[in-house]
């Protein structure tokens, strides 16, 4: 939580900061009062530029904005216009449009007209902004007529400037600096969830990627970046910013349904997650188009249908953070900035306050937030399901151990080594050891089976032959072992442990009125790997053996040296103890 804490006072003051950069810059105040339009006003049928200085209704305030219409016309009046320092250029955000006409209006009456289609206009290098000359202007130009047909952007409508120096619709350095700041930010989550993805293969790292990809497009074109080192033209800049931002959208809240923890969400808030993400990147995409037959309402319907959006994801992260819901945290901290910064943009977008071209600040830092808290989220999370799958791991390889281990010697049990004999003869394991413990029912009717169990296991450490890897004991069940012996002398080795036993038991089992004794029956094959014998045939040989040596007199060998696998004997007897 300390953690979280210090996060939360990180993001905030980053936002801080952001509005801070965020201010109108130097040029803008300067061209506030002299470069703005006075007046505006939207025409739903085709009007001349007579009528528009006759009997126009101009709209002389920062309401009303309207790109929903055929046309709208700018005034810019030459009032506050230095004598020596006239307009020449104009320029705007970089929005869809059909085209955009110019009329300069001299004192007499006279009419200077420059035409230009959406194809015509220039992107600026240093912003999201593009720039198309106007027609002269003379000391004699009372004011400057813009109409732009088919307008997809309020913003291109607000932001309208001229200016009298190309130069001054370029932005600030300051603001180039941060937004390859913001980028800096987004690759190196980029190159963490490569990383991530290359150990942790989880859906929602590949998601993350791909949102982080979608807003570094969105930066690169809403911001202008991109024009630095491409020049394209204004259409795919206009449609790259709006599409990548849904897309991105759409992402985050997949995004968000492969992340949170189960349980977090009900099954119908992640249903609604679920569509919520497609009806994103589908709807709000398609308008991001911006077509010529959905000029009337897609910018507007970009906006409205990107609510739904906003109100999902809010009402998901509220339930995730009521369940507890530790990664809902990360996300609440991560997407607060962006949806008060989005929220902003949107209102500006629809027109109902205006801001300076500056605000964007806002929402490109608050998209850096986001996605370098979710990379600490992905990285808090990555290890919480490392140690997840540690833990898993480490219970599984338990369990593999009781399956495959006997739970009372701790030697790997029938199960395991009839998995691994034919591998361990491979491995040169040729000596195969058949051991019984002679009159061990007695043990357990005269002591009881508690003794009779710790005469197992003295049995057991006996034969285990320490730390040689050229020795396995395996416990088949009540008093019958096995050893599988390779190497030089594994007669004689076989012996020894034979040997151990009763000296083993009689160290740590006391109490015993007779040394506890083994028989043993032992098969030796030369070139063990050439041959195809399963353990049933091994054990069944050695069986046979060993109740030779009991037959004998008990604690004793009784062992076979076979050069050819043949099958043991049949015969029918009993089985001695």
């Amino acid at each position: 939580m300390p953690r979280l804490y210090h996060l939360i006072r990180l993001c905030l003051t980053a936002v801080l900061l952001a509005m801070f950069v965020a201010r109108p810059a130097a040029a803008d105040v300067g061209m506030v009062p002299n470069f703005t339009a006075d007046c505006h006003a939207a025409t739903a049928q085709e009007r001349r530029v007579d009528q528009m200085l006759t009997r126009a209704a101009w709209t002389c305030s920062e309401a009303d904005w309207r790109s929903d219409v055929p046309a709208v016309w700018l005034r810019f009046d030459s009032a506050g216009w230095e004598k020596d320092r006239l307009p020449v250029e104009f320029f705007s955000r970089t929005a869809r449009f059909e085209s955009i006409s110019f009329y300069a209006v001299d004192t007499d009456g006279t009419i200077r007209t420059r035409h230009m289609t959406e194809s015509a206009g220039t992107p600026v290098p240093f912003g999201p902004v593009f720039t198309m000359p106007l027609p002269p202007i003379t000391r004699d130009t009372a004011m400057l007529l813009v109409r732009v047909e088919a307008p997809h952007s309020v913003p291109l409508l607000t932001e309208a400037r001229i200016s009298h120096d190309h130069t001054r619709t370029q932005w600030p350095h300051v603001n180039l600096l941060l937004l390859a700041l913001v980028m800096g930010m987004l690759v190196l989550p980029l190159l963490f969830d490569i990383s991530f993805f290359l150990v942790l293969r989880e859906r929602f790292v590949v998601i993350h990627a791909a949102m982080v990809s979608a807003m570094m497009v969105y930066i690169l074109t809403a911001g202008g970046l991109i024009t630095t080192l491409v020049t394209l033209p204004i259409a795919v800049l206009a449609v790259l910013a709006p599409l990548s931002y849904a897309i991105g959208g759409g992402l985050s809240a997949l995004f968000l349904l492969n992340f949170l923890e189960r349980g977090a969400q009900s099954r119908l808030m992640r249903r609604i997650t679920l569509w919520g993400g497609w009806f994103t990147m589908i709807v709000p995409g398609f308008m991001a188009l911006q077509l010529d037959a959905t000029q009337p309402f897609d910018d507007v319907g970009y906006f409205i249908t990107y609510l739904p959006f906003i109100g999902i994801i809010t009402a998901a992260l509220l339930e995730a953070l009521v369940r507890g819901s530790r990664s809902a945290r990360f996300l609440a901290v991560a997407w607060a900035p962006i949806i008060i910064a989005s929220v902003e943009r949107l209102l500006r977008g629809l027109g109902w306050h205006v801001a300076p071209q500056s605000f964007d600040h806002l929402l490109y830092i608050a998209v850096g937030i986001e996605v370098v808290v979710i990379s600490l989220a992905i990285a808090d999370r990555f290890f919480a399901l490392r140690h997840e799958r540690d833990a898993a791991l480490s219970e599984a390889r338990k369990l593999e151990q009781l399956s495959t281990r006997d739970s009372l010697t701790g030697l790997m049990n029938r199960r395991a080594i009839e998995a691994r004999f034919e591998e361990l003869i491979a491995q040169g394991f040729d000596t195969f050891a058949l051991v019984d413990l002679d009159r061990f029912k007695a043990i357990n009717d005269l002591h009881g089976h508690q003794m009779g169990d710790a005469a197992l296991v003295a049995c057991a450490d006996a034969i285990r032959g320490g730390s040689d890897r050229d020795t396995i004991a395996v416990r088949l069940g009540g008093e019958e072992f096995v050893v599988l012996l390779r190497g030089e002398r594994s007669l004689e080795r076989a012996e020894a442990l034979r040997q151990a036993i009763p000296m083993r038991i009689a160290q740590v089992v006391p109490g015993l009125d007779l040394p506890v004794t083994a028989s043993m029956g032992v098969i030796m094959l030369a070139d063990a790997d050439r041959h195809q014998m399963k353990f049933s045939e091994f054990y069944a040989r050695a069986d046979a053996l060993m109740y030779e040596a009991k037959a004998s007199g008990r604690n004793r060998l009784a062992y076979e040296r076979l050069t050819v696998f043949s099958p043991p004997p049949k015969a029918g007897r009993r089985r001695a103890a």
